[in-house]
């Protein structure tokens, strides 16, 4: 028995598999090109170490000074230099570009039509979104790990406090990192899909979520905010680096993920309302 006005054989849950989605976009140039470069990026990194490399003696306790002393603090170097915009570019660019860019192709409403339930629609697109964006996120790392294993070798992580970590334990726990980062930067994911079903124009739901994480950023500059920077999204974005400390201090890591969660339950909730009730015209 078929629901009132639906075509014979029509099932809701049949329409639009994950794998046809994820296929979809996976052809798209925006996804090959920026999972590439995220592969290229250590390479370039060390070829500019390489390039630039400075013979003389000097001993410095920096990220920059340390990055070249182990595979393990190149990753960790590497983690630094794109947690705070790269990385949430990225995940900006997953998200905001879903619906966004079917509404700007005239193509949402042909999707809708299929028909496919619009929950159901905006579920499968955020599904893919996230596991592009993990996969992103485990590319980085992995690249950077063998790219800094082959370079510098396999010594101990040195941090610039002088606290040193073995390369297994050390390799274990930057593992983690992406799953940290993965909750924490939740919050974009969830605030470009709003942007993404509010709009027509992929650029401005992107560009809308990086302007508001540069925004946060700034003000977490300003000290008479007090306490209540500890409420901005991007408040935690460094927590990840606690995985290395001996032994590891879970407070911020914890305080990041669930900031990073609530945020993003908020914006998705807000980001499914809007796509309910809106008028699909293109």
């Amino acid at each position: 028995m078929t629901a009132q006005g639906s075509a014979p054989g029509y099932r809701a849950a049949a329409t639009l598999p994950l794998r046809v989605e994820l296929a979809r976009q996976l052809r798209r140039r925006r996804t090959v090109l920026t999972l590439g470069f995220l592969a290229l990026l250590p390479v370039l990194l060390w070829l500019a170490f390489t390039v630039g490399r400075d013979d003389r003696n000097r001993r410095g306790a920096t990220l920059v000074d340390l990055a070249t002393s182990s595979g393990l603090n190149f990753v960790v170097f590497t983690l630094f230099s794109t947690v705070s915009f790269l990385l949430v570019v990225v995940v900006a660019l997953f998200f905001g570009d879903t619906v966004a860019s079917e509404a700007s192709w005239s193509s949402l409403r042909y999707l809708l039509a299929a028909p496919v339930p619009r929950a159901r629609l905006l579920r499968r697109k955020a599904a893919v979104a996230a596991l592009l964006s993990a996969s992103a996120l485990i590319l980085l790392l992995a690249v950077a790990m063998a790219v800094g294993v082959v370079g510098y070798g396999t010594g101990e992580l040195v941090s610039p406090t002088g606290q040193s970590l073995g390369f297994l334990p050390a390799a274990s726990r930057l593992a983690l990192a992406p799953a940290y980062l993965v909750l924490h930067l939740a919050w974009v994911a969830g605030l470009a899909l709003l942007l993404s079903v509010s709009t027509d124009a992929p650029l401005g739901a992107v560009g809308g979520a990086v302007m508001v994480s540069i925004l946060s950023q700034i003000l977490e500059t300003i000290d008479a905010l007090g306490d209540l920077r500890n409420y901005l999204p991007t408040r935690f974005n460094s927590a990840w680096a606690d995985l290395l400390a001996s032994p590891i201090d879970w407070t911020h890591l914890a305080s990041g993920a669930f900031s990073g969660l609530l945020y993003a339950t908020v914006f998705a909730s807000a980001a499914y309302y809007r796509f309910a009730t809106k008028d699909i015209t293109s």
